[in-house]
């Protein structure tokens, strides 16, 4: 039995310039963090000759399937075929929260996939290469309207600039800072749940279509990134952080009508007025977990905004996608 997990993700500033269709031009960079929240997948060797299947999957659903060709789950079809594992596996997927959050779940559930499968064959892969191929699995083969960072996210974990150029490049730079200076950073993270679930590849296939017209307001969101990265690492007040996310939600949102709603402006101004500085809708929008950063003196009344059951603790710079039992 294998046993892999790889990170979701907070994404902070750049969300949009990953996409190959802006930074082939522009280049492009996204600052964001691995948290401890995790896509597990686990595999086991299954005897096929005894069943009338080769292939057994379980999910929200449970597959029965005599090749890898007739699997319905999309990722695990795919990512099945690219390994070339045809039968005799059994494959089962949990989330530590919700799925279509915009917390990349399927990149990550991608990168675990791909990381358990490559263990099955005794394989051993670099994060780049799996990055690379889940980049590939998910952009080629699913034909989701992904960009390039929720992947490397899950297979670098950490807390990261994420920098893109050319075809298909990128470099991953960590994001030092002292355990002080991390440890007060997180204590001013505040996730809360919308309620609305949703997937993203719709409203990112609206926004790919938007780039030309949006160029200027990606150009204006890359540079966050490195604003953001640069307020962390040169020991400037967390508060700009805040101000610099409000900032980059309400260019965000100007993107396409689909990002936000009537429900999520209402929350985001919910949040503002019990003290956060700022905040933004996480993944492509229209949906998922809200992000707010506020001084912790004010969490509480956060906490007092919100329902409790839709409030998500988390740690930041999680590990990356590690295969736990094997």
């Amino acid at each position: 039995m294998i046993v892999a997990r790889a990170p979701l993700r907070i994404s902070f500033f750049g969300g949009g310039t990953d996409h190959p269709e802006f930074f082939r031009r522009e280049g492009g960079a996204v600052l964001s963090t691995a948290i401890d929240k995790y896509a597990y997948v686990v595999a086991n060797n299954f005897l096929s000759h005894m069943f009338e299947y080769a292939i057994r999957l379980s999910y929200s659903s449970i597959e029965l399937a005599r090749t890898a060709n007739h699997v319905k789950h999309n990722i695990f079809r795919e990512c099945l075929k690219h390994c070339g594992i045809t039968r005799n596996i059994a494959l089962h997927s949990i989330f530590d929260t919700h799925a279509f959050s915009g917390l990349g779940t399927s990149s990550s559930l991608t990168v675990a996939v791909l990381h358990a499968l490559h263990c099955f064959k005794k394989k051993s892969v670099a994060p780049a290469e799996l990055a690379y191929q889940a980049i590939h699995v998910e952009r080629n083969k699913v034909k989701s309207n992904v960009g390039f960072q929720d992947q490397i996210a899950a297979a670098y974990g950490g807390f990261n600039l994420i920098e893109f150029s050319g075809g298909r490049d990128f470099m991953v730079k960590s994001v030092s800072l002292s355990p002080r200076r991390l440890a007060d950073f997180e204590k001013h993270i505040f996730m809360v749940y919308t309620g609305i679930i949703r997937k993203s590849s719709r409203i990112a296939g609206a926004q790919i279509k938007k780039i030309p017209q949006n160029t200027a307001l990606l150009r204006a969101m890359k540079k966050m990134a490195y604003d953001g990265y640069d307020i962390l690492t040169m020991g400037k007040p967390l508060k700009q952080f805040g101000t610099l996310l409000n900032e980059a939600w309400e260019k965000k949102r100007s993107l396409d009508g689909g990002i936000s709603n009537a429900t999520i402006d209402a929350m985001y101004q919910k949040g503002m007025k019990a003290g956060a500085w700022g905040g933004k809708l996480l993944g492509a929008g229209g949906g998922g977990f809200m992000l707010f950063f506020a001084p912790p003196h004010a969490h509480p009344k956060l906490v007092r905004a919100f329902p409790r059951k839709h409030l998500l603790p988390v740690r930041i710079n999680a590990p990356r996608a590690q295969i736990i039992f094997s």
